[in-house]
């Protein structure tokens, strides 16, 4: 084989490597990343919006957000998304600034529960103190926007004296309370409005209906009893207590133990009503004739 043939061959042998190595390039490497250039160009045309049109469905889904929220709003209550558990504790500390300096609270974490589709925290609260104060720390826990629950709570009274030696009939408490919370926010509102939390003074049921305890005259108020009837006036009563000290009282004006309820001048009568430990006492002073007082009494409870 002479040289010419030679080179022919070894030229036709490189352009046929030539040709499949550009071919394999080609077809292989070049068609695939081709067809994923226009798989990523389709998946833009396709999320491709007009900025118009967008502004407008943004629009549209706002005021849909602002109902839904508005109807979130006017529930009762609410299941927040995700709640500290610390602001349990502040919650109870907002609520407690308005107690009396008789009443003392204290808050215990005491575990993460989950309940059905949601979960809430359980916390210990004890304390104790004026009645009212706890009416109205069950009534903000119970009423509170943000769902929470008493689980349980345990009450026993005890006695404890002022300043002055007079008892102050207290209660002490052990309350468990549940604090709801979600992990998502279908069940809360942007525009969160706590419930109006405020109580009127409720009957204290631990109070003793009868007291063996009288509180002292401090204010040097008339003591009816040993009292005589001086005279009646168009301002008033005159009436002076065992000691002598004379007293100016028109009805309602209060004395010690009770109040003036009624001044009767067709039959010259001043009429007290007086409670004396849990004993109501109606006491009726009259002016005579030789200016000596008679006293009627009767008792009712």
């Amino acid at each position: 084989m002479n040289r010419k043939i030679k080179n022919t061959l070894a030229l036709v042998g490189l352009l046929a490597f030539i040709l499949v190595t550009g071919g394999g390039y080609i077809f292989l490497y070049q068609m695939s990343k081709i067809k994923n250039d226009k798989a990523q160009i389709e998946k833009l045309k396709a999320n491709h919006y007009n900025t118009a049109e967008l502004n407008m469905q943004y629009t549209e889904l706002s005021k849909k957000a602002a109902v839904l929220d508005s109807v979130l709003a006017s529930r009762k209550f609410n299941i927040p998304e995700r709640l500290s558990s610390i602001s349990f504790f502040k919650f109870v500390n907002d609520v407690g600034s308005g107690f009396s300096e008789n009443t003392q609270t204290n808050v215990e974490f005491e575990e993460q529960k989950p309940d059905k589709n949601f979960f809430y925290y359980e916390y210990k609260i004890t304390g104790g103190g004026d009645y009212n104060d706890l009416y109205k720390l069950v009534y903000a826990i119970e009423q509170s926007k943000e769902l929470k629950k008493i689980r349980s709570i345990t009450l026993t009274n005890y006695i404890s004296s002022d300043k002055e030696g007079m008892p102050n009939f207290l209660v002490n408490f052990v309350i468990i309370a549940d604090v709801y919370y979600s992990d998502n926010s279908r069940f809360s509102t942007e525009n969160y409005v706590e419930n109006d939390l405020s109580t009127s003074p409720v009957y204290d049921v631990f109070y003793p209906l009868i007291r063996n305890e009288i509180p002292p005259n401090v204010n040097n108020l008339l003591d009816v009893h040993g009292a005589r009837l001086l005279a009646l006036v168009p301002e008033g009563a005159f009436i002076a207590d065992s000691k002598g000290n004379t007293f100016l009282l028109w009805e309602g004006q209060q004395v010690y133990l009770g109040y003036l309820t009624k001044i009767d001048y067709d039959h010259n009568i001043v009429s007290f009503i007086l409670n004396k430990g849990g004993i109501i006492e109606k006491v009726d002073l009259t002016l005579e004739k030789e200016s000596t007082s008679k006293t009627s009494k009767e008792n009712f409870k």
